[in-house]
């Protein structure tokens, strides 16, 4: 698994804005040198999962049997702009027609391109297969498609949460307008932990307003930071390790509201110094960039203090906040004494949802580690997820 993102740390990213100001334009990622990444011309004239462009990608040794898709889409960014996006979908070769598909949501710390799920299969980094293989071809033996989407969308808006939701479902509309994956009518499933897990319940709690003609059978997400103006009021400005995550996807939610979360602006000389090495950084990358700082060591200012419409900006990427409710069934899993993610807002959050008639089933590992209770949910997960594939009635203990 990759290394998680200490989330309690988006506290840092409310930095104040001048007030009447001009904003400074964010810096955007690298374009991808590949064209088939590039946004056409005419995608203003496309609907929301309609298909761009496909390829299909070099054999994997990792994923024996398996043909590799990538699958270029129309979706849309936060503010309601079309934008292309990308999923690369894992076949068996031996698939059935109209057999399970699952949007598997991984998490993608980073601000450039070679950070999308799409780039990395194909580095030489031999931990991505070590972590993720052995799961994802469990899956694939059960015949079942497998799509990892690029939930960050074309600049890399690294915290935009609703952005991930949305490019998730649009993906989901686009794998079953492709007729060589033949999954036309398959059942859908999504699942996720952490900041994938994020892009998940998103998704589930958008559905039924952003894609009703989706019949998605359920979904698994876990770990999820439901609400990131709570992590905010419980995090003070003092310096973390991880520090440069928290930069990371201020300036991702910067790219993606320019004129509402200019996090530039606020940013002293060796906030911009660290900022300018992130801006296409991955993981490994942009924690070495910000080890050890803090909100008060690369702000222009010594008091932070809330801006409203920054904070807006938060709150609209915050779920415990957001009214909409999954249209599907939901197993949710987290640790009742989470480190990184506030757990009373996930327990509000699926609250609400039992209140509103959704079937929820939800689960506690009991374990004090974020990234424990990641591994010891999978298997109910899974399990899970199953049961919904194969047409069992969801149960529920909200």
């Amino acid at each position: 698994m990759r290394i998680r993102v200490p989330i309690a740390a988006v506290a840092a990213l409310l930095v104040t804005v001048a007030t009447g100001s001009a904003a400074a334009q964010p810096l955007l990622p690298t374009p991808d040198p590949d064209p088939f990444y590039a946004t056409p011309s005419d995608l203003a004239g496309h609907q929301p999962g309609e298909v761009l462009a496909t390829r299909a990608m070099p054999a994997l040794p990792s994923f024996p049997d398996t043909d590799i898709t990538l699958i270029k889409f129309r979706s849309t960014d936060s503010t309601g702009h079309p934008i292309a996006a990308t999923t690369t979908v894992l076949s068996p070769r031996g698939r059935k027609p109209d057999a399970p598909v699952l949007s598997l949501q991984q998490i993608i710390n980073g601000l450039g391109a070679q950070c999308a799920v799409s780039r990395v299969l194909y580095t030489t980094d031999p931990n991505l297969m070590i972590r993720e293989a052995p799961a994802w071809n469990t899956v694939l033996k059960r015949g079942w498609t497998v799509a990892l989407p690029d939930h960050l969308g074309p600049r890399f808006a690294y915290g935009a949460a609703k952005l991930g939701g949305q490019i998730t479902l649009d993906g989901l509309r686009a794998i079953q307008r492709v007729p060589d994956l033949r999954v036309e009518h398959s059942p859908l499933a999504m699942a996720g932990y952490s900041g994938g897990g994020m892009a998940t319940a998103w998704a589930a709690a958008l559905a039924a307003s952003y894609a009703p003609d989706l019949r998605i059978a359920g979904a698994a997400m876990g770990g999820v930071p439901m609400n990131l103006v709570s992590m905010l009021e419980t995090l003070g400005m003092n310096r973390h390790p991880a520090f440069g995550l928290a930069l990371a996807a201020g300036l991702g939610l910067e790219r993606e509201y320019p004129d509402r979360f200019p996090i530039s602006d606020q940013l002293n000389d060796r906030g911009l110094a660290i900022r300018d090495k992130l801006l296409n950084s991955c993981t490994n990358d942009i924690l070495a960039a910000g080890a050890g700082q803090g909100a008060l060591d690369i702000a222009k200012t010594t008091v932070m203090t809330d801006d409203p419409q920054a904070r807006s900006v938060v709150a609209e990427n915050s779920l415990e906040l957001y009214s909409g409710v999954p249209n599907m069934p939901v197993f949710e899993w987290h640790s009742p004494i989470d480190g990184l993610v506030p757990v009373d807002a996930v327990v509000n959050t699926i609250h609400r949802y039992c209140a509103a008639g959704a079937k929820v089933w939800t689960e506690q590992e009991p374990v004090p580690d974020h990234l424990t209770a990641a591994v010891l949910g999978v298997p109910a997960a899974y399990g899970w997820l199953d049961a919904r594939l194969r047409g069992e009635p969801a149960p529920t203990n909200c």
